[in-house]
């Protein structure tokens, strides 16, 4: 029942993060939010170390930094493929496939539910789709390549699942201490780089004023995620991955509430249906 209740909340958290990173990602770069938020997240993970217990060893830390370069990967492919859209097609996509690959996972790894449980792992699905399902006027069809780099970006996030699952129970917040270590590096290597393209080629940097309110939404966005991830990692601790992961799934209703509330964004029909399945699902799982 507590990992269920951790699960949802971590869901909606990591919806929440969404939310400011994609307010930040409309000021300044993607790249830019990722490192900016990554450094942040670091920031709260490292003061955590302080509070919760933590063991550091060889295998916590190789599975954290292999973790911050799937995470890279994940947020590159994640909105290059939404910014070719549909995104009403892509990020429920992305969403499912990020569930299904530590479903798989832990069914062969020999975790089983009760009728209860299969028939609430069916339910969320369906409530991911429907709750990032945004109906559009026009249907149109997603690349090939678009629904590739998708696939691709669910298929990291729920390796990422997968590894942090697999780290020592002792290990704390160590894993993502170095996760989001090694993100930073790589997300910031990437903007020095860019930084240098930019300057041989004669390219203009944009004004620093406008900066100012990117960098505080990334940062918000960064500090979320991170205490998310430190949820994920206690209800994984506390249950299984396959319900962990179906759960994590359901960010997508973090990010559509916060829209309705701060953007006044409706919520379509089709969107309020899944929400109920999530509850449903939520239940369900308890009861499991």
């Amino acid at each position: 029942m507590l990992a269920v209740f951790i699960g949802v909340v971590a869901a909606l958290i990591f919806g929440s993060a969404d939310f400011a990173g994609g307010m930040a990602a409309k000021r300044i770069s993607v790249v830019r939010v990722t490192a900016i938020g990554g450094l942040s997240g670091l920031a709260v993970l490292v003061a955590g170390l302080g509070i919760v217990p933590s063991v550091w060893s060889t295998k916590a830390v190789l599975i954290g930094a292999i973790t911050g370069i799937t995470g890279a990967l994940a947020v590159v492919l994640l909105y290059a493929c939404l910014a070719i859209g549909p995104m009403s097609i892509l990020s429920p996509l992305t969403a499912v496939i990020s569930a299904v690959v530590p479903v798989l996972a832990g069914v062969l790894r020999g975790e089983r539910s009760n009728v209860f449980g299969n028939i609430a792992i069916v339910v969320a699905l369906v409530a991911v789709v429907l709750v990032g399902f945004v109906p559009g006027r026009e249907a149109v069809r997603p690349s090939l390549k678009a629904l590739s780099m998708a696939i691709g970006a669910g298929a990291l996030i729920g390796v990422f699942l997968i590894l942090i699952d697999l780290t020592p129970d002792d290990s704390g917040l160590v894993p993502l201490v170095v996760s989001r270590a090694v993100n930073a590096v790589v997300m910031f290597g990437t903007i020095a780089v860019g930084a240098l393209w930019a300057h041989r080629h004669g390219a203009i940097p944009p004004a620093i004023g406008g900066w100012k309110p990117g960098v505080a939404l990334a940062i918000i966005a960064g500090v979320t995620d991170a205490i998310a991830n430190a949820l994920l990692l206690l209800g994984l601790r506390l249950g299984e991955l396959t319900i962990q992961s179906v759960l994590t799934a359901l960010y997508p209703a973090g990010t559509i509430i916060l829209a309705a509330i701060v953007l006044r964004e409706r919520i379509a029909p089709v969107q309020v249906i899944g929400l109920v399945l999530a509850l449903v699902a939520a239940a369900l799982l308890a009861l499991a």
